[in-house]
C-alpha cells in the first residue's frame, strides 16, 4: 500500500465528507470577511465618529495583513503541521473576530483586524491543501469544486450579510458571527483530521526577506490610506513613506533573488506568461474592487440606501458568477484560455461604461440589471487566469507560483481600494467646483422662495444638490477610469504564450 492510500484509509467516507464540509466552511468564513464589512463601513464610521475614509482602514488592514501572511503558509506548514496550524490559525482568527467586535476606537479595530487577516491568510491555503489530502485523486475534481463555489460565495454573501446585521442588529455583530463558525470548525478538526497530520521539519526562514517584505508594504499602504487626508506629496510624512516604501521594495527584490530559501520566490516571473497573467490579475481584480467598495457607500451616504439593499446590489455580480462557474470549468481545456479571459475582461470593462452613466436618478432595477450581467463573465476570467498563470511555471514552482498569485491579488484589493477612494473624493471636489462656476443659484433661489423655503433653508437646498450631483459624477468617473483599466487588461494577456495543457491548479489558493 502506497503512503497516499495509506493516508485516505485512515478517514472513512462519511468523516471525509464531513472534513471537507468544514473546511470549505472555513474558507467561505474568510472570504466572507474581506466583504462584510464594505457595506458595514458608514456604520461603523458613525458609531466611531470617524470619516468614511478612515472607515476603509477597516477593509485594507485586514486585506494587507492577510496578503503579508499568505507566503509565510508553506513555512509554518512544514515547521508545525498543517492540521496544527489550521487549527492555531482558526482560534486566532475567532479571538480576533471576538475583539473586533468588542472595538470601541479606530486603532483598537484597525489593530484587530490586523491580527484577523495575519490568522485569516493562511487558512485559504491551508484548508485547500487538507481537500487534496484526505480525498483520492478521482475525488479531488468534486472537492476542489466545492471549495470553489464557497470563493464565488464569500463575496456575494458578504454585501448582503453584513448590511443586514448593520441594519437589524449592530455592526459588531458582522464579527462575533465568526466565533461559532471558527468554534466548530476548531473542535471539528481535531476529531476529524488529526490522522491526515503531516510531517514537521526544523527549515528555515528568511528573516530578512520577511522584514522587508512588511517593512516595503507598510510604507505603502500607510501612504495610500493616509496621503488624502495630508494633501499627498505636499506633506513632507507622505513623501517619507514613499521614499522608503520604494528603498524596501528594492532591496526586498534584490534580497528575494539572492537568498536561498526566500520568503517570496520572485524568480518565477522570468517566465512570460505567469508575469502577464498576474499584471492582468492584478488589474482586473483592483478595477473589479473599486465597485465593491464604493458603490456600497455611496448608495448609503448620498442615495438613502439601507445597507441591505446597498448590499444586495453589491452582491448581485457573485450571485451570477454561481451560475457560470460550472461552464467556465468545463470549457477551459477546450478553448484557448487566453481568448476566455480577454472576452471576460472586456464583458466586465463594458459593464463598467454602462454604469457610467448612472445618475442620482438611477433606480434599484437599472443598477442591479449591469452587476448581474457582469457577473456572468467573473469565472471565464477567474478560472482560466489560474490556468494560465500556473501553467506558464515549471511543474517544481507551482507552490511558489500560486502563493505569489494570491499575494498579489489580496494587494491589489487592498491598493485598490486606497486609489479608488482617493480618485472618488477628488473627482468629487473637481465636479462641485465646476457646477459651482457654471450654476445660476439666484434664480433657483427666487423660485424656492416662492415656495415658502428661507433664503437659508434654499441655500442649503441647492448646496444638497450640488454635493448630491458631483458625488455621482465621481462614481461615474471611477467607473470609466475601471473600464479602460479592464479594456487594457483585456490586450496585455495575449503577451502570455498559450500554457501548457494539464496544469495542475490544486496549489492556487
Amino acid at each position: 500500500m502506497s503512503s497516499d492510500d495509506d493516508i485516505f484509509s485512515r478517514l472513512s467516507p462519511r468523516s471525509r465528507t464531513l472534513a471537507g464540509l468544514v473546511l470549505a466552511m472555513s474558507n467561505l468564513m474568510v472570504v466572507l470577511d474581506l466583504t462584510i464589512a464594505n457595506v458595514s463601513v458608514p456604520h461603523i464610521a458613525g458609531n466611531l465618529g470617524i470619516s468614511p475614509d478612515q472607515g476603509t482602514w477597516i477593509i485594507t488592514s485586514y486585506a494587507v495583513a492577510e496578503a503579508i501572511c499568505v507566503p509565510l503558509t508553506g513555512w509554518l506548514a512544514q515547521r508545525f503541521g498543517v492540521v496544527r496550524m489550521f487549527t492555531m490559525a482558526m482560534i486566532g482568527f475567532g479571538l480576533f473576530s471576538v475583539l473586533c467586535g468588542l472595538s470601541s476606537t479606530l486603532g483598537m479595530l484597525v489593530a484587530c483586524r490586523i491580527g484577523q487577516g495575519i490568522c485569516g491568510g493562511p487558512i485559504m491555503p491551508m484548508s485547500q491543501t487538507l481537500l487534496m489530502r484526505i480525498f483520492p485523486p478521482e475525488m479531488r475534481g468534486r472537492a476542489m469544486g466545492m471549495w470553489a463555489m464557497t470563493t464565488l460565495m464569500g463575496p456575494a454573501l458578504g454585501p448582503i450579510v453584513g448590511g443586514y446585521i448593520s441594519d437589524n442588529w449592530s455592526w459588531h455583530w458582522i464579527f462575533f458571527i465568526n466565533l461559532p463558525i471558527a468554534v466548530l470548525c476548531i473542535f471539528a478538526a481535531q476529531a476529524l483530521l488529526k490522522p491526515v497530520e503531516t510531517e514537521t521539519a526544523n527549515v528555515p526562514i528568511d528573516k530578512m526577506g520577511l522584514f522587508l517584505l512588511v517593512f516595503w508594504i507598510g510604507c505603502l499602504q500607510i501612504m495610500l490610506d493616509i496621503g488624502r487626508d495630508h494633501d499627498w506629496f505636499a506633506d513632507p510624512i507622505i513623501v517619507a513613506l514613499a521614499l522608503l516604501a520604494v528603498i524596501g521594495f528594492v532591496a526586498f527584490v534584490i534580497w528575494e533573488l539572492t537568498e536561498e530559501h526566500p520568503v517570496v520566490d520572485l524568480r518565477v516571473f522570468r517566465h512570460v506568461g505567469f508575469s502577464s497573467g498576474l499584471f492582468t490579475m492584478a488589474l482586473c481584480f483592483g478595477a473589479y474592487f473599486a465597485s465593491i467598495v464604493v458603490i456600497p457607500q455611496w448608495l448609503q451616504m448620498s442615495m438613502g440606501y439601507t445597507a441591505t439593499l446597498a448590499g444586495i446590489v453589491t452582491a448581485m455580480t457573485a450571485m451570477a458568477a454561481l451560475f457560470t462557474a460550472p461552464i467556465a470549468g468545463y470549457m477551459i481545456s477546450r478553448v484557448d484560455v487566453r481568448l476566455m479571459i480577454s472576452g471576460a475582461v472586456a464583458w466586465i470593462g463594458i459593464m463598467s461604461l454602462v454604469r457610467a452613466h448612472w445618475t442620482s436618478g438611477v433606480d434599484f432595477g437599472t443598477m442591479i440589471i449591469p452587476q448581474f450581467v457582469q457577473g456572468f463573465a467573473l469565472p471565464f476570467f477567474f478560472i482560466p487566469l489560474t490556468t494560465l498563470t500556473l501553467g506558464s511555471v515549471l511543474p517544481s514552482e507551482t507552490a511558489s507560483a500560486a502563493g505569489l498569485q494570491n499575494f498579489v491579488r489580496t494587494m491589489a484589493t487592498a491598493i485598490a481600494t486606497s486609489l479608488v477612494l482617493t480618485s472618488w473624493g477628488d473627482s468629487q471636489r473637481v465636479s462641485r467646483n465646476d457646477m459651482a462656476d457654471v450654476l445660476q443659484p439666484e434664480q433657483t433661489q427666487s423660485l424656492l422662495s416662492s415656495l415658502g423655503f428661507s433664503s437659508e433653508q434654499a441655500r442649503q437646498t441647492i448646496s444638497n444638490l450640488v454635493e448630491q450631483e458631483a458625488i455621482v459624477m465621481a462614481v461615474d468617473h471611477v467607473f470609466f477610469m475601471s473600464a479602460m483599466i479592464l479594456f487594457a487588461a483585456a490586450v496585455i494577456v495575449w503577451i502570455a504564450p498559450k500554457p501548457r495543457g494539464n496544469v495542475d491548479t490544486s496549489a492556487a489558493h
